[in-house]
């Protein structure tokens, strides 16, 4: 029975590209944080992941006058807006701290996904050449 890279892997690649496209989110957010009526935007990166295995419900447009619902995703993925604890008078909604330490934990789980899949390829090499 043959035995794919993807199961190897499991859902660390998926991981990896949702982490990336999250920390281009959160880097939007923060150039756009003097926009004003700009709404930050994020991914629930839980629940992506939790559904990255089912069969999401897909809207399609079948008549000319359907609304787009391309707006409310990025790459494919759900985003979400999110809820100011003090929204500012120009109706931005970017909380630089908040955004700032989003970018940062983001940063660190991209790294150490990396790291962690560095080192499954470096076991399947050791595997391969039977060290």
């Amino acid at each position: 029975m043959p035995i794919s890279l993807d199961s190897l892997l499991g859902p660390m690649p998926e991981a990896l590209n949702l982490r990336a496209r999250r920390n281009e989110l959160l880097a939007s957010n923060i150039a756009n944080a003097d926009t004003p009526n700009y709404k930050a935007r994020d991914i629930d990166f839980r629940a992506v992941m939790r559904n990255a295995g089912d069969e999401q419900l897909k809207l399609a447009s079948t008549q000319s006058g359907h609304i787009s619902t391309s707006a409310d995703t990025y790459a494919g993925i759900p985003l979400k807006y999110r809820v100011p604890a003090q929204p500012s008078m120009d109706g931005n909604t970017v909380d630089m701290q908040q955004e700032q330490a989003e970018f940062s934990s983001n940063s660190v789980m991209y790294q150490t996904t990396l790291e962690f899949l560095g080192r499954k390829f470096s076991g399947i090499k050791s595997t391969l050449r039977g060290e």
